[in-house]
C-alpha cells in the first residue's frame, strides 16, 4: 500500500520512528548478551528463536526504562491511583522531564523567531548565560518583597540576554557583519565574563574560593509547584514557559511586527519594497531572541540551580546549541517547538534512567535525537523510505529548503 501525505507532521513522526529503529540497531550491535545469542544462531533449531527473544527483551527493556524514567511507570501509576499513596515517586519522571524542557522551550522559541526572519542566532547560549548572571545578581544582592523581587529578577535576565543580542544585531544592521561569526565569538566572551563574575567580584559566594556565585534569595525564586516537601522539582517556571509559547504564537501569527518578521524571512526584497526597514527588523529580532534566551537563563537559576557557577549552561553542548536543533525540529513554530522540547526533555531524562537500569550508555539518547533531526532535515528521504507520495513541486521545495 502506497501512502500519500502532504502534512510535514506525518514526516516528523516517521522521522521519530526511524530514530528509534536506528537506536534499536545500535543496542543490538553493542550489547554483549545479544551478540552472544547470535553467535549460536545455527547451533540448534531453537537458537534463532532464542536469539530473537534476547534481542526483543533487551531492546524492549531499554525503551521501556526510557519511557518509565521520563514519563510515567504504568504499574506505579496504577498503585498510586488505587491506594492514593506514592504519588511523589510516580510523578517524578514527568516532573524531571518538564523541569528539563522548561528553559529549553523558552530559548528555542527565541532561536526559532530569529530563524523565521532569516537570521541565524548562534549565540543563544551566551545570551542565556548573561541573562542568568544578571538575574542571579539581582536575585542575590538585594532584598525586596517577593511580588517585586521575582519580577525584577526575571526582567533583569531578559535585559541581560537582550543586551547580548543587541551587539550582533547592531553590527549586522549597520556594518553587515555576519551574525553567525559574531554570535559564536560572543559566546566565548560571555563564558570568560562568567568566570570573572563568579571568581573575582562581590557576587562570588562568601567564604568560597571556587567558581560559585551567591544563592538567590527565596523571594527571587520560582518555587516547586507541589512544594519542597514533595521532592518534585517541576516549578512555577512552567507557567512562564507557557506564557512565552502563547506570546510567540500571537506575535508571529497576529501582530503586525511579527508579520514584518515573517515577510523579511520569506523575501527580504519584498519586505523592502513594502516599506519594512531591514535594519530595524534585524535589531528587533536579536533583541527579542536574546531577551528570550536571557529569560531561559534566569528561569534556570530561579527554578532549579538557585545560583550561577563557572559551568552554568555550558555542559552537554549548552542549552543554546540544543535550542538550534529543537527549533529546527519544531519547524520554528511555537507549538512545534513546545513538542520538540518535551521530546528532547524526555529523551534526556529517559536516557539517564535507561543507563542506570540497563547499563546502556546515555549517548544512545543523543544518537536518537541526532537521527531524528537528520531525517527531519531531509524529508524527501523519509518520503522515499516510507513510500510517501507528494506533489513534485512540494517535494523539490522540501528537498532544497527543508522545513525553513
Amino acid at each position: 500500500m502506497t501512502l500519500t501525505s502532504q502534512n510535514p507532521v506525518i514526516v516528523t513522526i516517521l522521522a521519530l520512528v526511524l530514530g528509534f529503529v536506528v537506536g534499536a540497531f545500535i543496542i543490538i550491535f553493542t550489547t554483549a548478551t545479544i551478540l552472544d545469542a547470535f553467535r549460536g544462531f545455527f547451533n540448534s533449531w531453537g537458537a534463532p528463536g532464542h536469539a530473537l527473544k534476547v534481542t526483543f527483551d533487551n531492546v524492549g527493556a531499554a525503551y521501556r526504562d526510557m519511557f518509565t524514567g521520563s514519563v510515567i511507570d504504568p504499574a506505579g501509576f496504577w498503585h498510586s491511583l488505587t491506594t492514593g499513596k506514592g504519588w511523589d515517586n510516580t510523578l517524578t519522571p514527568i516532573s524531571e522531564t518538564l523541569t528539563y524542557a522548561t528553559p529549553l522551550v523558552i530559548v528555542s522559541i527565541g532561536v526559532g523567531i530569529s530563524f523565521q526572519t532569516g537570521l541565524f542566532n548562534i549565540g543563544a547560549n551566551g545570551q542565556a548565560v548573561l541573562g542568568g548572571i544578571a538575574g542571579a545578581v539581582i536575585g542575590s544582592m538585594i532584598k525586596l518583597p517577593m511580588f517585586i523581587h521575582l519580577p525584577l529578577t526575571l526582567i533583569a535576565g531578559i535585559l541581560g540576554g537582550a543586551l547580548a543580542g543587541a551587539l550582533p544585531g547592531v553590527l549586522k544592521a549597520y556594518t553587515g557583519a555576519h551574525e553567525v561569526i559574531v554570535t559564536i565569538m560572543e559566546n566565548y566572551v560571555i563564558y570568560a565574563f562568567l568566570l570573572y563574575v563568579v571568581l573575582s567580584t562581590p557576587y562570588q559566594q562568601p567564604g568560597q574560593a571556587n567558581d560559585i556565585g551567591r544563592t538567590i534569595h527565596a523571594s527571587a525564586q520560582l518555587p516547586p509547584l507541589f512544594g519542597v516537601a514533595s521532592g518534585l522539582r517541576v516549578s512555577y517556571a512552567i507557567f512562564v514557559a507557557a506564557g512565552v509559547v502563547a506570546f510567540a504564537w500571537w506575535f508571529l501569527e497576529r501582530s503586525s511586527l511579527g508579520f514584518d518578521f515573517r515577510v523579511t524571512g520569506a523575501s527580504p526584497s519584498a519586505a523592502r519594497a513594502s516599506g519594512i526597514s531591514p535594519r530595524a527588523v534585524i535589531i528587533l529580532v536579536f533583541l527579542i531572541s536574546g531577551g528570550l534566551a536571557g529569560l531561559a537563563g534566569v528561569v534556570q537559576v530561579a527554578s532549579t540551580t538557585h545560583y550561577v557557577d563557572g559551568t552554568f549552561l555550558i555542559g552537554d553542548a549548552g542549552i543554546g546549541f540544543t535550542a538550534i536543533t529543537v527549533a529546527l525540529l519544531g519547524r520554528n513554530r511555537p507549538i512545534g517547538i513546545l513538542w520538540a522540547s518535551l521530546l528532547f526533555g524526555a529523551l534526556g531524562v529517559g536516557g539517564r534512567a535507561m543507563q542506570a537500569a540497563t547499563g546502556i550508555p546515555f549517548d544512545l539518547a543523543t544518537v536518537i535525537q541526532s537521527v531524528v533531526v537528520l531525517f527531519v532535515a531531509t524529508p524527501v528521504l523519509v518520503k522515499e523510505i516510507f513510500r510517501l507520495r507528494a506533489g513534485r513541486t512540494q517535494a523539490l521545495q522540501l528537498g532544497t529548503q527543508g522545513w525553513g
